[in-house]
């Protein structure tokens, strides 16, 4: 006697062709339609704007087309038939046996599965209703509709389901040549592989459709981990930027503190004043400190406290650029000397970076800096030509491609400022455009 494991491992594929068979018959159910490419699913017209939808599936549309010309030809063949028949059909035969043909193929898009078993039961029904043999089950139209549908199932449905689907279609062609006699045995085995191939292809789409869905959804979460790496270490490297910022509080309060005694003398008004300026200078400290001290050390403990640039380096940073390649001419307007730190240091990084943007997708160009004071603003604009016409489309492939590490910098360091970054296209080259707010230091 077998035991209890191995009855099991027995029964285990017979289970399993129950499952597919009930699935297809009854508990199956279709996976939600695959995204349309956009020359399948074109936006409606403005003057169609009043429309409750705004594409065109086209495809539902090929399938209700095809769904009324198979109705149309269907209709008109029967009724061209019923005049040889000993008793002529209805018109409402004819068009139950024309919807036989159509009504499966209409709903195929919407509800691939409910469609196969609806032409399951309504083809062998218009087949009675006809009053004719076995062989109107292979007429043109029911082939043509019955493949639509299968192909449908195919692409939106489980494994098991489709494999139900094509052990039921096969069966009933089975059935079908041995009821019809010597003269279909051939047409049957034809439509068993027609029916064979069409699963066959239908799941190969879905699968492939599945990988580059996974491909898709694992190239965009890489992306995000990506751009978040970015903003963490350029907040990071802004941080330690700003400590040499909030370290000149420091020093200004340290110098302050051994200033003001001696200049007071006893003089309690004076002492006061100095006090007070000494108070003011900790709570912008503080403030900025507040503001960094979360990210203000590296993974490593370490911190970098050398000193930065300004915009008083702008000549330098352009003799860099030209001995690159680039063209660059500087436009210089307002007080640029008497920025804030923070200010001065963020201008300078915005235009280094927007130059290193250059030299790497518009080699050879020309670019033009322009820095200018407007009141409580700082106004940047970098544009570059794109250089030769080969430059100009490998900058522009570039900088479709990527989203851009450098422009996320960018914008990090004006928002921490309370200020904007602009950055796109401009002509055949490409432009960056800054708005730093000017908040004076106490």
């Amino acid at each position: 006697m077998a035991s209890p494991p191995a009855q099991r491992a027995r029964l285990r594929p017979v289970a399993r062709l129950g499952r597919a068979l009930t699935a297809a018959v009854w508990t199956g159910r279709a996976g939600p339609p695959h995204p349309r490419p956009r020359r399948l699913a074109p936006r409606v017209p403005g003057f169609l704007s009043l429309l409750p939808f705004r594409t065109i599936d086209l495809v539902l549309v090929a399938d209700l087309v095809l769904a009324f010309i198979l109705f149309r030809a269907v209709q008109g063949l029967m009724r061209d038939e019923s005049l040889h028949l000993a008793t002529p059909l209805d018109e409402g035969e004819i068009a139950f046996i024309a919807v036989t043909s159509s009504l499966p193929l209409a709903l195929r898009d919407r509800w691939p599965l409910a469609a196969w078993r609806l032409a399951v039961v309504l083809i062998p029904w218009g087949i009675a209703t006809r009053g004719q043999d076995l062989e109107a089950a292979f007429s043109a139209d029911a082939v043509i509709m019955y493949l639509l549908v299968v192909y449908a199932v195919a692409v939106r449905c489980e494994r098991h389901v489709i494999i139900g689907v094509w052990m039921i279609s096969a069966a009933a062609l089975w059935i079908l040549g041995i009821q019809s006699g010597p003269n279909l045995p051939g047409v049957t085995l034809i439509g068993i592989a027609l029916v064979t191939v069409t699963v066959l292809f239908g799941y190969n789409v879905q699968a492939r459709r599945t990988a580059a869905g996974r491909l898709a959804e694992e190239e965009r979460r890489s992306e995000q981990a990506l751009a978040g790496q970015a903003v963490l270490e350029e907040r990071a490297r802004i941080a330690r930027e700003l400590h040499d910022v909030v370290a000149h509080h420091m020093s200004v309060i340290a110098i302050q503190a051994e200033a003001v005694p001696l200049k007071a003398r006893g003089d309690a008004r004076l002492l006061e004043e100095g006090l007070g300026e000494i108070r003011a200078l900790s709570l912008a400290a503080m403030t900025e400190m507040r503001r960094v001290l979360g990210v203000l050390r590296d993974g490593d403990g370490r911190t970098d406290t050398a000193p930065q640039p300004g915009l008083g380096r702008l000549d330098e940073l352009a003799s860099t650029a030209r001995s690159a390649g680039l063209a660059v001419e500087l436009k210089l307007g307002g007080d640029l000397l008497e920025l804030p730190t923070a200010v001065s240091l963020s201008a300078y990084r915005i235009v280094q970076e927007s130059l290193s943007n250059a030299m790497r997708h518009a080699p050879g160009s020309a670019v033009t800096v322009k820095i200018s004071r407007s009141g409580d603003e700082l106004n940047i604009h970098v544009a570059d030509d794109g250089g030769d016409r080969a430059a100009a489309e490998a900058a522009k492939a570039g900088r479709d491609k990527h989203t851009g590490h450098g422009l996320i910098g960018m914008r990090e360091r004006a928002a921490m400022l309370g200020g904007s970054v602009w950055a796109g296209p401009a002509g055949k080259g490409f432009a960056v455009t800054a708005i730093l707010p000017i908040a004076e230091e106490a």
